[in-house]
């Protein structure tokens, strides 16, 4: 399926000055992502097939991280996949400008923009304020949780409750509200540095979570991740 060519200048400036930033990609994410882009959508392709196997040879990393990878960025929008079988994986590869997350974040920071005055707290940009700076701002995380581990969703009170990094610091995940969640003990301590949807699919193995509460869950990843998830603003604006 032929498409035309973007502006590979101004792709490859989005993917850096939103994309990653915004989406809290990791290293290999980007790079994987930069892969794909480059022999679909740069080539005039809209669609791509290709194999882990493949992808991992060309970017040269094992199979394991190229297929979290994978499954993070279709977690995104970045990529949808057509079709996936044992032979290979066929995907659309959208552009930055094409990602939903990233057009509705556009649209709601020109129109943050709009409405507050010079000098206003409510100009505060809250995509770029770090939630572990100070014990307002963790509790805003824990606000938005209600009281429950975003994981196992039990309730929990503030003699267990700590906040987990969905894209561990140690892959560059970053301190924003869309990275945090409110965790109990046990499920931060069992998660470490591995993807936040494998964990979820590790306690549904476990019984520990239904089938209804790992959709439920998986859907409210892809909602943090797009920014749909936000901390209570008022609380925000007033710790700034």
């Amino acid at each position: 399926m032929k498409n035309k060519k973007p502006n590979a200048e101004l792709v490859w400036k989005q993917l850096e000055d939103l994309i990653v930033p915004r989406l809290s990609l990791s290293v290999i994410e980007r790079t994987v992502y930069s892969h794909l882009l480059r022999h679909s959508r740069l080539e005039g392709k809209l669609r791509l097939r290709f194999s882990l196997m493949w992808l991992a040879r060309s970017i040269r990393l094992s199979t394991g991280p190229v297929r979290r990878a994978v499954r993070r960025l279709v977690a995104h929008g970045v990529l949808r996949l057509v079709q996936r079988n044992k032979t290979g994986h066929v995907a659309e590869v959208r552009l930055p400008a094409e990602i939903r997350a990233v057009r509705l974040n556009r649209i709601e920071s020109r129109a943050v923009a709009e409405k507050a005055r010079p000098g206003d707290r409510a100009a505060v940009n809250i995509e770029q304020v770090d939630f572990l700076h100070s014990i307002p701002l963790r509790k805003a995380i824990h606000v938005r949780e209600r009281g429950h581990c975003f994981y196992c969703m039990r309730r929990t009170t503030p003699m267990v409750q700590c906040l987990d990094h969905v894209v561990p610091q140690a892959r560059f995940g970053r301190n924003a509200y869309r990275n945090l969640v409110s965790s109990c003990m046990e499920c931060n301590s069992q998660k470490g540095e591995k993807p936040a949807d494998d964990f979820l699919r590790r306690l549904y193995r476990e019984r520990r979570l239904t089938a209804a509460e790992l959709a439920a869950r998986l859907r409210a990843l892809d909602a943090l991740a797009s920014g749909k998830l936000r901390p209570p603003l008022a609380s925000v604006r007033a710790r700034l």
